[in-house]
């Protein structure tokens, strides 16, 4: 365990004690199930709605071993109270009250996306270690900051990939990567689509938000129904790409996760998709990207109705996805793979892995680098769509390359006064 935990948690104990020498509680001293408080991690959790609330990752942590949530941030009132009063902790509105906090080990990053790496950034400088939910940054930029900051700190980051957590996944790598399909060719990635819509109609602001904070570092646009809440914090461009990286984050995952061709050397992206003109949504959908990578393999990403990814060689193919796993020839999967391999979700799988990091400072199964390599691929296609022309990435310069215009798109303005 980290010894710096360890020596943090043993003052305070000593301290406890000297106050009150004579009362040692249960809780305190752990059982058979539950370890003592100097071993477990604990956790605030920034962002406890939809998919950072119940029957999610709020919940799927409150099943983790050695780990225990102590605070809740969240900008609506009702939810983070709510939420505190459940694990009898700590309310807070702003989440860098809750990081100035000694005896937190690590945060939970579930809020809508423009705020991932703001707060991540500052849950590293904070010595705090991270689980952040995809996807990653608003820009190019952003996700080569958080990479920077991350190393710098040496902090634990687990990103919100958890198929990589999944068995039938881990044996699509194996089998991949030992050389069964031949020389890898072509990857098919599919994602599921966004769309347009949304209410333009300004209505007033509910009375348990905090919505300059909301916005934070994005934009300070008229409150209407559709905006802070989902779809519409994934399909506002000022919050989000859009499903090319909201959705797109797990099957590009996978593609980087087993094939290095994205770093081998230049990469080519152009395309075509569908920005909505009329309605507060404004990402893309309905694309059809193609990238050729830098040793020549060839990568197409579309919409779709699932997510998959298919990898095709010189002696088969194989196709990998949440609720199914399939190859040609058939022979690649017998007696490999049970029924039980293929798991929808392991989010749970992918939570305990974290723990077990913080612990353990071993890097954990989604790490950073690879994040920041998916996302930057989306935002890639994301900038070829607009800019309604092919543009190329240097992977070694870790810059967009001969397209000044293209190169700009890697940043993005923040609001002032805040920064990364």
């Amino acid at each position: 365990m980290d010894q710096q935990l360890n020596r943090r948690r043993l003052l305070k104990t000593a301290a406890a004690a000297v106050a009150a020498p004579y009362v040692i509680t249960s809780t305190a001293l752990g059982n058979a199930d539950t370890p003592p408080a100097s071993e477990r991690v604990t956790l605030g959790h920034i962002g406890v709605g939809n998919r950072g609330g119940m029957g999610q990752l709020f919940s799927e942590f409150q099943g983790c071993k050695h780990a225990q949530s102590v605070a809740v941030a969240d900008l609506y009132s009702d939810r983070r109270q709510a939420y505190a009063k459940m694990i009898k902790g700590k309310a807070y509105r702003d989440f860098r009250e809750l990081l100035a906090r000694d005896d937190i080990d690590a945060v939970v990053v579930a809020t809508p996306d423009h705020w991932h790496v703001p707060i991540a950034i500052a849950a590293a400088r904070a010595k705090k270690d991270a689980y952040v939910e995809k996807p990653l940054g608003l820009s190019i930029e952003q996700n080569l900051a958080c990479l920077k900051v991350f190393r710098e700190t040496k902090r634990v980051f687990q990103y919100g990939t958890q198929q990589r957590s999944s068995p039938h996944f881990r044996i699509a790598r194996q089998l991949i990567r030992s050389g069964q399909l031949g020389k890898i060719r072509r990857i098919e990635v599919l994602a599921p689509n966004g769309g347009a819509g949304g209410s333009t109609h300004v209505v007033p602001v509910p009375p348990t938000l905090d919505y300059a904070m909301w916005c934070g570092p994005s934009p300070m646009r008229p409150y209407t129904a559709d905006r802070c809440h989902p779809p519409g914090t994934y399909f506002i461009y000022d919050y989000s790409i859009g499903y090319l990286g909201g959705w797109g984050a797990h099957p590009l995952d996978i593609m980087v996760w087993i094939s290095n061709s994205d770093q081998a050397g230049p990469i080519t992206v152009e395309g075509t998709a569908v920005i909505p003109t009329t309605g507060l949504y404004d990402t893309a959908y309905d694309w059809d990207m193609d990238l050729r990578m830098g040793d020549g393999v060839q990568v197409s990403f579309k919409s779709a109705g699932g997510d998959s990814t298919r990898f095709i060689g010189s002696e088969g193919w194989l196709d990998v996805r949440r609720s199914s796993f399939a190859a040609e020839p058939k022979s690649l999967l017998q007696g490999r793979l049970r029924k039980a391999d293929i798991s929808h979700d392991q989010t749970a799988l992918h939570c305990q892995n974290f723990v077990n990091c913080v612990k353990s400072r071993a890097a954990p199964v989604s790490f950073l680098a690879d994040a920041v390599r998916s996302d930057i691929l989306s935002h890639l296609c994301d900038i070829a769509v607009r800019l309604k022309r092919k543009i190329t990435w240097d992977p070694k310069q870790a810059t967009i390359v001969g397209d000044d215009q293209a190169a700009q798109r890697m940043h993005r303005d923040l609001r002032a006064p805040w920064t990364l």
